[in-house]
């Protein structure tokens, strides 16, 4: 009976709609942890990128610089580097065109950087809710294998006049595999949606704190250009 009541044998002999379930379950399992594991190197590079750039661009001192290096360099224009491209390149467009009016700077610089900010977000939390989604219905998904491995149990019994425990307890298995295996495949995607969640947080708040300070050093700068324009 031991045989009978291994994890495969159970799963070979099962009913085809708890076979389905199973299925369904295990392809959920490895949706999920591809995601995990993917997100980690996105989440990890997007950290690495944000501090280096922020060490290299407070640390030069000339910002026209440092624009100019990110301009031949377009592979590494990404992330943080590509939030400073976009509110520096409006900047430049607005000196361009005469606009030396500190609000009117402020206020192109900060609507540019908001659209590069959304964009570098949308790449950040790429799939990250489906770990949630995942989460969130494997117990149920699981929950369905149980309730029909207990109907399949009742059935077999429907149709004897002495029930034995050998009768019942493969599809009472069937059942409890069900459950276990939605809860194998929920708990990660819950951990993993809500660790991979506060890691993007972490990051977009280093996004914004570089976007108030470079908003800061460049109205500072289209002021200097204004007082030196009415003088």
């Amino acid at each position: 009976m031991s045989n009978n009541l291994s994890f495969w044998h159970l799963v070979l002999n099962a009913d085809i709609v708890v076979q389905l379930i199973i299925l369904i379950l295990i392809v959920g399992s490895i949706w999920s942890w591809a995601i995990m594991i993917q997100r980690y190197q996105v989440l990890k590079s997007a950290k690495t990128e944000a501090r280096a750039f922020a060490k290299r661009f407070w640390s030069s001192g000339n910002i026209n610089k440092v624009y100019q290096e990110l301009q031949h360099n377009k592979h590494k224009n990404q992330g943080l580097s590509y939030l400073f491209s976009c509110g520096f390149r409006e900047f430049m467009r607005l000196r361009k065109q005469g606009e030396l009016h500190g609000d009117v700077v402020l206020e192109g610089v900060e609507r540019s950087m908001r659209v590069a900010m959304m964009q570098e977000s949308e790449k950040l939390e790429h799939q990250i809710s489906l770990l949630g989604t995942i989460g969130s219905i494997a117990p149920y998904v699981g929950l369905l294998g149980t309730v029909w491995g207990i109907m399949a149990s009742f059935t077999a019994l429907g149709g004897v006049e002495q029930a034995t425990l050998s009768m019942v307890a493969p599809h009472i298995a069937e059942a409890l595999i069900a459950t276990a295996l939605g809860l194998f495949v929920a708990i990660p995607a819950v951990v993993g949606y809500n660790r991979y969640s506060r890691l993007v947080d972490g990051v977009l708040l280093e996004y914004e704190n570089f976007q108030d300070e470079l908003c800061t050093l460049l109205y500072r700068e289209a002021y200097k250009s204004e007082i030196s324009e009415e003088a």
